[in-house]
């Protein structure tokens, strides 16, 4: 009988133990119910922030509830329905349920997560920050011990008006999302709409702005909270918000266009050299988005008209995916950069090549003339 007691009072904690650590974490997902017609005639959440978090959390073992402010079906704005994580969100069903039955944040207790995580997309500009159940929710996880309060992109603007007594939550807290620079150079018939400017906005109610170079991954961790700059920050954002819970996210393959982000963000802070892009892209061209790396170089460009330093780095961005990608209108951008840069041999040598090609011809030769 001592020796039956005994093994009970020795198992019964590894027992408990072993059950304890099976319960697994539970984050809530929420998505604006603002968008209609796929964003024509209303914003709504971004799907590819939607699906790369979301198969993030999954891979990791979380349980995963979705809402938003009204519930139910949840419109996404247009997006591409070719890029790897959406297509395999798009082939689960269960994850599809999920964005047509919505719970609502009115029906949701906080107390039953361990993690929320506010997707982005313009439509988070127009509902989430005036959204009461959604502010209850935030500030029962600020309040919650262990819990952590996440978002990406436009998701930050979830807290702008979350308060815990006097202060806003995010008062003296490091806090990041799509900036005005970003605003400047992708807004587009939405931003002249929205009801404040959220790098703005949040820097009013304390927090600590920060950011990287538009369009490149920036994650910022502080205190309970988790922010992500812009959609390139979602996987990464993800995964911190894993770590935060106290779990190590499962290894993966990078997706081609975060690789070429994370490509860009080496080069602009100078960490590689443009000699090893050109070897990596030589070496290993089908991990990499060509297009988006050349349009990254194309927007640098437009932002760096002054700056002649920042120019240059746009300009060797589109030179680096020449040889893998051609667009007439980006090679007269170039063309016109070199000479601003005062490089008129490269400048005419780009502009000969459009006419001899027969694109472009009048602009070309316009160019041309100004060169003489």
């Amino acid at each position: 009988m001592k020796k039956i007691i005994l093994s009970i009072v020795f198992i019964l904690p590894v027992m408990l133990f072993s059950q304890t650590n099976d319960i697994k974490k539970k984050v809530l997902m929420v998505v604006s119910s603002y968008g209609k017609d796929m964003g024509e005639a209303r914003p709504g959440y971004e799907f590819d922030e939607f699906s790369q978090a979301y198969l993030i959390f999954k891979n990791n073992n979380l349980s995963i509830d979705v809402a938003s402010p009204k519930g139910g079906k949840v419109e996404a704005d247009k997006y591409n329905k070719d890029k790897p994580y959406n297509k395999i969100l798009l082939e689960d069903k269960y994850a599809l349920s999920l964005l047509d039955h919505t719970k609502a944040t009115a029906d949701i207790n906080a107390a039953d997560y361990d993690a929320i995580y506010i997707v982005g997309g313009k439509g988070a500009m127009f509902d989430l920050p005036y959204d009461p159940a959604l502010q209850d929710i935030i500030s029962n996880l600020y309040n919650k011990e262990g819990a952590i309060i996440s978002s990406v992109c436009h998701g930050p603007a979830a807290f702008v008006n979350v308060k815990n007594g006097d202060d806003y939550i995010i008062n003296n807290v490091e806090i990041t999302s799509f900036c005005n620079i970003e605003e400047e150079l992708f807004g587009k018939k939405w931003v002249k709409e929205f009801p404040f400017s959220l790098e703005t906005k949040l820097e009013s109610r304390g927090a600590i702005f920060k950011q990287t170079d538009f369009m490149l991954s920036k994650v910022v961790v502080s205190g309970k909270f988790v922010t992500g700059q812009n959609p390139f920050s979602t996987a990464r954002s993800a995964e911190a918000v894993v770590s935060s819970l106290g779990l190590t996210p499962v290894k993966r393959e990078l997706y081609n266009d975060e690789r070429s982000a994370y490509l860009l963000q080496d080069l602009l802070d100078r960490t590689k050299t443009i000699e090893w892009a050109e070897a990596e892209l030589a070496k290993n061209k089908a991990k990499y988005d060509m297009p988006l790396i050349a349009a990254y170089g194309y927007y640098k460009i437009l932002a760096s008209s002054e700056n002649n330093e920042e120019l240059l780095k746009g300009v060797e961005l589109v030179e680096l995916t020449s040889p893998y990608f051609f667009n007439e209108n980006l090679q007269l951008l170039l063309a016109k950069s070199y000479a601003s840069l005062n490089k008129e041999e490269k400048a005419r040598h780009i502009a000969n090549e459009l006419i001899s090609k027969n694109l472009l011809k009048e602009e070309s030769e316009k160019l041309l003339d100004e060169l003489k």
